[in-house]
């Protein structure tokens, strides 16, 4: 039984097309998959009325209070124990659900993850994950990507292994090759952290450590994990996912590209913290959230967590 917990009330045009992705979403659904509604019961039950066919898939926890994309993340969080995060990440703790999914207030979303679920023992730091599409087919994945600007090199060592668990357990890919973000190949390249980080990454027997990349390399197969502090991860996503839609205006999007599309995706996994979140886009459709829902539950079911687990704690620092 595979219990998937939803912000209701999360993102820029919640509830209404948060409730309307669970149409999309109610196809997809496995007999033992359950999807947990947290928000206004109210508004929930008069939308399962009148879709009758999504109450046998669909539990509500009442979650009255919304904590705004624009409020102080710690702040609200105190101070608003019934809202849906609140709420959300309570069932999460209690394992009343397998992993939590939200469109709403990012910061937020993160105290949860770092301040209530905690991270796995051993963990330095979480990390957000992003997939990028490789030109040859699949995907390669992108850490941290703003979770942590400031990260230091034992905490980038360590997002080799993260990543490579991840890739292997998520995407199926055998012995990722994990590479380091850099402004060239040679060793010796980079910024002080990049150049301390390598030495590290060198000697890892943990995982498959394949040297410096650059950017032109996320889309080839150089690299199956690429790894980076979250200050320069942010503004290469953000840069890839602006280009797409500077693509898709101009008619230029074929079906390599249209695989940039975030609504294909869904969302970020939250990964090294004793649970399965996944942040979505504040401007996320029903499609989006769909996508960002199944994402959670693939990697509740991939067991990741107890992976990271086993392989941070068989490869300590």
């Amino acid at each position: 039984m595979t219990r998937i917990g939803l912000d209701v009330s999360g993102g820029d045009f919640a509830p209404t097309v948060t409730l309307e992705s669970l149409l999309l979403l109610f196809p997809e659904l496995h007999e033992d998959e359950t999807i947990v509604l947290f928000g206004d019961q109210e508004v929930i039950h008069s939308f399962l009325d009148a879709n009758p066919f999504l109450i046998s898939k669909t539990e509500v926890v009442h979650a009255p209070e919304v904590i705004g994309m624009g409020e102080k993340p710690i702040k609200a969080f105190q101070s608003k124990s019934e809202s849906s995060v609140v709420k959300g990440f309570e069932h999460l703790k209690k394992r009343k659900i397998d992993a939590f999914a939200s469109a709403g207030n990012s910061g937020a979303m993160m105290v949860g993850a770092v301040h209530v679920i905690n991270t796995i023992p051993g963990v330095i730091r979480p990390a957000s994950v992003v997939m990028i599409p490789k030109i040859s087919g699949g995907y390669s994945i992108l850490l941290d990507v703003g979770t942590n600007p400031d990260a230091k090199h034992d905490v980038l060592y360590q997002y080799g292994l993260l990543g490579s668990v991840f890739a292997s357990a998520v995407l199926n890919i055998e012995s990722p090759k994990v590479g380091l973000l850099s402004i060239g190949e040679e060793e010796k390249k980079g910024n002080l952290l990049v150049q301390s980080t390598y030495p590290l990454m060198k000697e890892a027997t943990n995982y498959n450590f394949i040297g410096n990349v650059e950017g032109r390399d996320l889309f080839n197969d150089k690299a199956d994990v690429v790894v980076c502090d979250g200050f320069t991860g942010n503004i290469v996503i953000k840069q890839i996912q602006a280009m797409y839609r500077i693509m898709e205006k101009r008619g230029l999007v074929d079906d390599y590209f249209s695989r940039f599309n975030y609504e294909l995706q869904g969302g970020s996994p939250i990964i090294g913290i004793n649970g399965n979140v996944v942040l979505g886009h504040g401007i996320s459709s029903a499609l989006a959230i769909k996508n960002m829902v199944l994402l959670a539950k693939n990697v509740a079911v991939s067991k990741l967590n107890q992976k990271i687990n086993d392989a941070v704690q068989d490869f300590p620092l």
